[in-house]
């Protein structure tokens, strides 16, 4: 069609039959070259997506177009119709013109773009009018078609003039609803003020406003974006002097900016701290709010940072932050930025060393004044930096800085708390180490008498109590004793089980000269009686008087190996006289296992209650040796248990079948026994 649309077959008409005038099969063949109208619709289409050409005046010019060509071919066509009409007379031209045809065609051009056009509009028909039936007929079609072409211009002329306001009336609609919710709730007129500054700032920095355009980019472009247009600015900042480019770009990949207005109050006195600002452009004022009193601190500009100081010491904010002018800030979340320091200890000690020392130099300014309010009602010049929080989130670099500083490492909190007891409570072996080489008191007792030895053995933190336990057995040889006899007081099973497997003594003494089988006796605590017994408490006759007043008496001949709580491979040997007990006891045992019956599943006992596996167990009466045992547990689990480990339910494997009792439950472990 494209190419039957540029064929002259007006010049072939003329070839072949040397006549101007052409018949009616070449006129219709002629009307072909209208497919060539797609092709002017596309080319308007990628103008009006063309960025370097204005939507409205494309848009505008695409409708005129449409308009013209409209007038045109209603012209054309009915001036068709007069000219081949058989009465010349009784046609709308020559009733105008009876001698028409002796007019320029340009003349009868312009009479019958004339007709077209006040047709359109709707506007004539005073001089020029249809005047047989099928002028009449055509004029009907015509106007019908008008409707729809008028309805199509004015929509689009409409739409065009209303986007171009579009952005001004929500603007006064907002500015409207904002002053009647003002007025409805009373608002002060300062508040009242704030409202209508950042809307106007909205509405101005509307075009500024990068961050909606960013956001709907990938993450990979967002964060390209951000290196170009934060990098250099964040650069310049004195907390990231001398950090690596790698934890910079880390940080710029997730901050924002925001255009804030004059006199808006971007941190709040005692506003949590979890954000901080850099400024880009502008000021910011620092206030310090007594009452309703308001005292300009301080000034920052261009390049400072704000909000760190309640960042880094994890306090509530002490000032409050006010632009002074409009501002441009870039936001930095506090948990990005602490995340950032976690990934390399060498930016993190030098992001420290800049905090410190910027704040000491900062025009008279110490940092004990900038968090002003920390203090509180303690009077101390040490609470000035929240110790027991920076212990809290086991960050020993900034931990150890602030140490070096004088600051007292045994402070506490209302509970008595140190930071000791916290970094020994989750597990923060490296700061518990730092506090320690800094002379902290590890013998400090909150206000429920734990100590933090204590605090790291109730939360099974081994590693972190193995370190607290050698440090205080060197200046302490009653700490053993201590923490035995503590835990046999509070009647912790679980305490002292966890005590006994890191090999403490069963019969340390403490201050008092007492044990831990001592206090359990004197507060008649019948299940820690059995559990030390059952790991070799020695007892004497005054103590034996006590037991057989428990019923207990003959649970010095019934106590076993099997039922000792297994220690430590890592901690300090079984005492010689249980192993000389249970070599005895493997040798001459004539107990009948006939009738014990035992529990058995498989998996190791720890997985499982990690996983919270639900899978039955196996009720079986106990077979003479441990060969036999795992045949029947094969056959019962379906696998090869040849191979496997028997393990109780703390996991320590059983190699004799003769440690086992009525009523155990076994755990049948598939290659190593090991998590």
């Amino acid at each position: 069609m494209d190419v039957a649309s540029t064929i002259p077959f007006d010049l072939f008409a003329l070839l072949l039959t040397g006549k101007h005038q052409v018949g009616v099969s070449y006129s219709v063949l002629g009307m072909l070259r209208l497919w060539r109208l797609r092709r002017v619709k596309q080319f308007f289409t990628r103008l009006e997506k063309d960025m370097r050409f204005s939507y409205f005046w494309v848009r505008c010019a695409r409708l005129l177009f449409v308009t013209l060509l409209t007038v045109h071919c209603a012209g054309c066509l009915y001036y068709l119709l007069a000219d081949r009409y058989p009465h010349q007379g009784d046609t709308w031209l020559g009733t105008m013109n009876p001698n028409y045809k002796e007019t320029s065609l340009v003349i009868r051009y312009i009479a019958a773009l004339y007709w077209s056009i006040t047709t359109m509009t709707t506007v004539g028909y005073g001089d020029l009018h249809a005047v047989n039936t099928l002028e009449m007929v055509f004029i009907i079609f015509y106007m019908l078609f008008n409707l729809g072409l008028t309805a199509y211009i004015i929509g689009n002329m409409t739409n065009l003039v209303v986007e171009g306001t579009r952005r001004t009336m929500e603007f006064r609609n907002s500015i409207e609803a904002a002053s009647n919710f003002v007025c409805r709730n009373h608002l002060p007129p300062r508040l009242k003020d704030q409202i209508l500054a950042y809307m106007c700032l909205r509405f101005r920095a509307e075009s500024l406003n990068q961050q909606e355009l960013i956001e709907q980019l990938p993450k990979t472009i967002c964060k390209s974006i951000r290196h170009h247009l934060f990098l250099p600015t964040v650069e310049k900042v004195y907390l990231f002097k001398g950090v690596t480019r790698e934890i910079l770009l880390l940080l710029v990949a997730d901050m924002k900016a925001e255009y804030i207005p004059p006199r808006e109050d971007v941190i709040m006195q005692n506003e949590s701290p979890d954000e901080l600002y850099i400024i880009v452009s502008g000021e910011v004022e620092m206030i310090e709010s007594e009452m309703e009193n308001e005292q300009t601190v301080w000034t920052f500009k261009s390049g400072d940072m704000i909000g760190e100081v309640g960042a880094f010491c994890c306090r509530p904010q002490s000032y409050t932050y006010r632009t002074k002018t409009l501002s441009q800030l870039l936001k930095i979340r506090t948990s990005n930025l602490i995340e950032a320091m976690k990934t390399r200890q060498e930016d993190n000690i030098i992001m420290i060393k800049n905090f410190l020392q910027h704040h000491k130099k900062l025009k008279g300014l110490r940092l004990g004044d900038l968090l002003h309010g920390v203090v509180g009602d303690y009077g101390d010049p040490n609470m000035f930096v929240n110790l027991l929080t920076v212990a809290s989130t086991g960050n020993a670099t900034f931990l150890e800085e602030l140490l070096k500083a004088k600051l007292d490492p045994d402070i506490g909190d209302a509970q008595g708390r140190t930071p000791l007891h916290i970094a020994a409570s989750k597990g923060h072996e490296e700061c518990v180490m730092v506090l320690l080489r800094h002379g902290c008191n590890i013998n400090l007792r909150d206000v429920n008498g734990h100590t933090a030895l204590w605090e790291a053995i109730a939360a099974k933190h081994h590693s972190t109590f193995h370190v607290l336990y050698h440090w205080a057995s060197v200046s302490d040889p009653y700490i053993a004793g201590d923490l035995l006899c503590t835990a046999a007081r509070k009647n912790d099973l679980t305490v002292m089980k966890e005590l006994l497997k890191h090999g403490l003594q069963v019969d340390s003494k403490d201050r008092d000269g007492s044990t831990a089988i001592h206090v359990a006796l004197e507060e008649n605590l019948e299940d820690m009686v059995k559990l030390l017994l059952m790991n070799g408490a020695e007892i004497n006759d005054k103590l034996k008087y006590k037991l057989s007043s428990m019923n207990l008496s003959d649970m010095l001949q019934k106590r076993e190996v099997g039922h000792r709580v297994m220690v430590s491979d890592t901690m300090d040997e079984v005492p010689q006289k249980w192993r000389e007990q249970e070599k005895q006891h493997n040798t001459e045992s004539t107990r009948d296992q006939s009738s014990f019956r035992v529990s058995i599943y498989r998996g190791h006992p720890v997985i499982r209650r990690r996983t919270h596996c639900s899978e039955p167990g196996k009720l079986i009466k106990l077979p003479n040796s441990l060969a036999v045992l795992k045949i029947i547990a094969g056959q019962k689990f379906g696998f090869d248990a040849t191979n496997a480990s028997v393990t109780d339910q703390e996991g320590s494997e059983i190699d004799s079948i003769e440690v086992i009792r009525d009523n155990d439950k076994l755990f049948i472990v598939e290659g190593p026994n090991c998590l």
